[in-house]
């Protein structure tokens, strides 16, 4: 049997901000270990028997980041599918689903969110051995986690009747987040699990469940990769199609009605991470249950999770605090209210701001940007531009730009000339002037970028040729 690992990669995790944002988040960075979190998702099925090489679903704006961090890790993708709009699991494994029968038309399917700490990798494995003969016999597993606490932000699993192979049963119900009591209760009965949202099956089988009980996903995912196309390494799903899917996630549209549910208790060490308070848990901590990251001082400080990514944070004589500091935020807040970091969200959204949708630093398929400093009618940026990377050849109609290399070479386009610039060179680009920035050497370029004009948005940007295909 080949498996196929689908790694979801979508969403914004809001809950972690400030570290996550919708342009940058949470799978996409090293929280539990210095590896991101797709990267680890993706290594812990790299090499294994049966393991095929993973298809990865993400959105648009992130695909370059996944693409880098496959490649960082030395792991060449089957696919990365471009989902033009997020519309739950169920379309987007749908999706996965229709590309993998084209490639493969038995081919077993293990879906798998990017955002996940699995800490016995072992006994994960094992979970999928005892669901796999089941599951070629057209059974569609979920992995139910072993529950160690009565928690109320999972939805649960219910088991029934022991299945045809060992470790395996029946699915019995599917339970919404409970209360603590009725939580307690689910522990104290020892048949039920934290729904994972991890699952194992058939493409074919799926797809089939989907037609039966949700056939307008089926239907547009179905259209969707039929007149999917090409974007360099990526495939994009053909936008008018799945815009129009409904959206729902795969409990929902199918393993709610399927008959061929089963569940695998799965006792893996286990976290979705979905707060700050999770991954405090997950987290190597101090013997006074601290567990800190970056450039820290604590006091008389117990039970804490700090954070600081770009100065020193100092915390004196406080317990169950979460402290998390990067370039342009500061989050502090106990333990027991994270999941109100939502409500912070919803108003930077409501006020309009940029603090939720990207750092100071914004990464590009280039390289990256910095904001160092804003005023009325300027802006400077610090820019990196990787070995052989390459701005799009543009304009702009409202900034002139001054250039100042600080290390590497620089090669610069102005109108109808080419220019080489090196340490301590600089350069200026007039209001309206075609222009490309490229980086020809073997070591990163790094400049200064001083931006003035009337405005100074990233939207006034004209582009004419793009490597990246983005023009």
């Amino acid at each position: 049997m080949k498996i196929y690992p689908v790694i979801l990669s979508g969403g914004s995790g809001t809950r972690l901000w400030p570290l996550s944002r919708a342009v940058l988040p949470k799978q996409l960075l090293p929280l539990v270990s210095e590896r991101t979190m797709l990267q680890e998702t993706a290594l812990r099925l790299h090499e294994r028997a049966q393991m095929q090489a993973p298809l990865i679903v993400c959105g648009n704006d992130h695909r370059f980041l996944v693409a880098e961090q496959m490649r960082e890790i030395g792991i060449v993708p089957l696919g990365i599918l471009l989902e033009p709009v997020g519309r739950n699991t169920a379309p987007a494994v749908a999706a996965a689903a229709h590309y993998l029968r084209a490639i493969d038309p038995d081919a077993v399917m293990l879906v798998l969110p990017a955002d996940h700490v699995i800490k016995n990798v072992d006994a994960f494995h094992g979970a999928i051995a005892h669901a796999a003969a089941l599951v070629e016999q057209g059974a569609l597993a979920t992995f139910g986690i072993v529950p160690t606490a009565p928690e109320t932000g999972y939805g649960y699993i219910r088991s029934g009747a022991a299945a045809a192979a060992p470790q395996c049963f029946a699915v019995d119900s599917f339970v919404e987040k409970p209360d603590r009591a009725k939580a307690q209760s689910f522990v104290d009965a020892g048949n039920y699990y934290w729904n994972s949202g991890m699952f194992l099956f058939r493409a074919d089988v799926y797809l089939a469940e989907l037609q039966q009980y949700s056939p307008a996903i089926a239907e547009a995912t179905a259209t969707a990769v039929g007149k999917d196309y090409r974007d360099l390494d990526f495939c994009r799903l053909d936008e008018a199609s799945f815009t129009a899917c409904p959206s729902d996630s795969i409990d929902y549209a199918v393993m709610e009605h399927t008959k061929h549910a089963i569940v695998v208790p799965a006792d893996i060490g286990w976290s979705d991470v979905g707060s700050w308070s999770a991954l405090w848990e997950v987290q190597p901590q101090d013997e006074r249950g601290n567990t800190t990251r970056g450039d820290v001082y604590l006091d008389d400080v117990s039970g804490s999770l700090v954070r600081a990514e770009s100065r020193i944070v100092a915390v004196i004589g406080v317990q169950d605090l979460v402290v998390v500091e990067t370039n342009d935020a500061v989050l502090v807040a106990h333990k027991d209210q994270v999941q109100r970091v939502k409500n912070v969200v919803d108003h930077l959204k409501t006020k309009q701001r940029t603090e939720h949708l990207h750092h100071t630093k914004v990464y590009r398929p280039w390289g990256c940007y910095e904001g160092i400093d804003v005023g009325e009618r300027f802006q400077v940026k610090r820019i990196t531009v990787n070995p052989g990377g390459k701005l799009s050849l543009q304009m702009h109609h409202h900034r002139a730009e001054h250039w100042i290399v600080v290390s590497g070479t620089a090669a610069v386009t102005c109108g109808d000339k080419v220019t080489l610039l090196t340490e301590n060179e600089s350069t200026y680009i007039p209001i309206g002037m075609t222009h490309r920035l490229e980086n020809p050497g073997k070591l990163p370029l790094h400049l200064i970028e001083v931006q003035s004009g009337s405005y100074l948005g990233e939207d006034d940007i004209v582009r004419f040729e793009d490597v990246y295909q983005r023009a």
